[in-house]
């Protein structure tokens, strides 16, 4: 008999808390877990603490590289799920288009999509953001001022069925998130 495969994508705004419950959910499960920061920067040439001051949309963070970066990690998502291995995509995914790409593709593999919306307060994300800046490893290039224009951009994700999103607020502990997202998740599956 053949596993349910699963595409967990952990999506939302910059400092959401997206990346580090990604981690630890696809740590939980054994899962390979794709960042869309590493991937763009691998795609680039440099390495993922290589810190890029690009604008909105400009450089690595244009429209263009930007699809590249999806289609790569779509790409590494196919992988994993035709070795039968279910996958964690982290990525803004702030548009429909690009969630859409992502049900196509799960659609194919009989695959089940759990989209996993990441939020906290602003004042959170930029306490985030500020300290990430005094990091020399973080990954992340995400500052306050893309912040702004991102969230001007962020298409809703209203086109989502209930059984296929959960939101969570990202400030209590990683390792009560994870509790309480095993719990939402099971009663969707």
């Amino acid at each position: 008999m053949n596993k349910k495969l699963y595409i967990y994508v952990f999506f939302g705004l910059i400092a959401s808390g997206k990346s580090t419950l990604a981690r630890a959910w696809a740590d939980r499960h054994g899962l390979f877990c794709y960042n869309s920061d590493v991937v763009r920067k691998d795609l680039a040439g440099t390495t993922a603490a290589h810190s890029r001051q690009d604008s909105f949309d400009q450089g690595i963070y244009s429209k263009e590289f930007s699809r590249k970066t999806y289609s790569a990690l779509l790409e590494k998502a196919k992988g994993d799920l035709t070795r039968g291995d279910s996958v964690v995509l982290d990525a803004s995914y702030q548009s429909r288009k690009e969630r859409q790409r992502v049900r196509e593709l799960a659609a194919r593999y009989k695959a089940q999509v759990l989209f996993i919306l990441c939020a906290c307060p602003e004042q959170e994300m930029k306490r985030r953001m500020e300290e990430r800046a005094r990091d020399p490893q973080a990954i992340s290039d995400g500052r306050w001022e893309i912040y702004l224009q991102q969230k001007d951009t962020f298409e809703a994700p209203d086109e989502c069925e209930p059984s296929e999103i959960f939101q969570i607020s990202t400030m209590a502990p990683t390792q009560t998130l994870i509790d309480q997202m095993e719990q939402a998740i099971s009663e969707k599956i």
